[in-house]
């Protein structure tokens, strides 16, 4: 296990070689800390990466080629040790591969690749995953940053604002005991922003789907964005574990949960990604602090 810091003129950054988990993002000139610190009397992570899975699968198993097979929540990589491929001044890669390991739970090939590229106001998260076997490799991806809220002190968590770009409404599917529904709710938007109210969460996870949502900002109480994720991306997921907790994820997904219910195989789970052997799928969002 290894942590290793990147720098440029107004950006520091982390990243700890475990799940190649970015852990730190701060401001050179004025010390501002972006990211939750992962205190686990609340939650004791930062920002994991989700694979090959993205939520939970119903009764905690799925099923392809015939096999079951028991999947935790968010899948196994970002409890996984990850090899360090490439570093420069201000880009460094990491890299996860099957192993006997996740074959026992996920029968797949696959080269799992984490970048991270600093530029002057932030840092662009990159995925890349490989499929050198001779199979379909089904997954899912998604990231799950965490950021402090409210960032300065002083402000409270219920003082503070989700802005979604300038959107004026959005659908969230609902979620219970870890399974969509089949529900939804409309949020009705202010100026694209929604008041982080302590009631809002009540429903588990803010969950749009349908590549509503292009980008999410945490704003103070003047609705001023000090934190944007953006990303174009099917389903994106909102979380904070309680009102109390001083932390926001605002989550890039490509894959999500299943419906409650779901019997199919994996190929068939909704918002699923597939890469046809000697494929690679490549995406990546960025983290912009103001």
């Amino acid at each position: 296990m290894a942590v290793y810091e990147l720098k440029n003129d107004q950006i520091a950054i982390k990243i700890d070689s475990l799940g190649a988990e970015l852990k730190s993002l701060r401001r050179l000139d004025t010390g501002a800390e972006y990211m939750w610190q992962a205190d686990p009397a609340f939650w004791g992570r930062t920002s994991p990466i989700l694979f090959p899975f993205v939520g939970s699968v119903n009764r905690k198993q799925y099923r392809t080629g015939g096999k079951t097979y028991p999947m935790g929540q968010h899948g196994f990589a970002r409890d996984m040790e990850f090899t360090l491929v490439s570093r420069t001044q201000d880009e460094i890669w990491f890299e996860l591969r099957d192993d006997s390991r996740t074959r026992e739970v996920y029968p797949f090939a696959f080269a799992l690749r984490l970048g991270y590229r600093l530029f002057l106001q932030g840092v662009e998260v990159k995925w890349q995953v490989e499929n050198p076997g001779q199979e379909t490799l089904c997954f899912s991806i998604g990231g799950h940053p965490a950021f402090n809220c409210p960032l300065k002190d002083g402000t409270k968590k219920n003082e503070c604002y989700l802005k979604f770009g300038d959107l004026e409404n959005f659908d969230s599917s609902k979620v219970g005991a870890g399974l969509v529904t089949g529900q939804k709710e409309t949020f009705r938007l202010d100026g694209g922003c929604l008041a982080i109210t302590d009631e809002l969460f009540d429903c588990d996870t803010l969950l749009p789907e349908d590549y509503q949502v292009k980008e999410i900002s945490l704003c103070g109480p003047d609705k001023t964005p000090y934190v944007t994720v953006s990303m174009e991306c099917p389903v994106w997921g909102v979380w904070t574990p309680s009102p109390r907790a001083p932390f926001v994820c605002l989550e890039p997904w490509f894959g999500r949960c299943d419906r409650e219910g779901f019997s199919g195989e994996l190929k068939e789970r909704e918002w699923g990604n597939e890469a046809a052997p000697g494929e690679t799928f490549e995406a990546s969002y960025r983290i912009t602090v103001g």
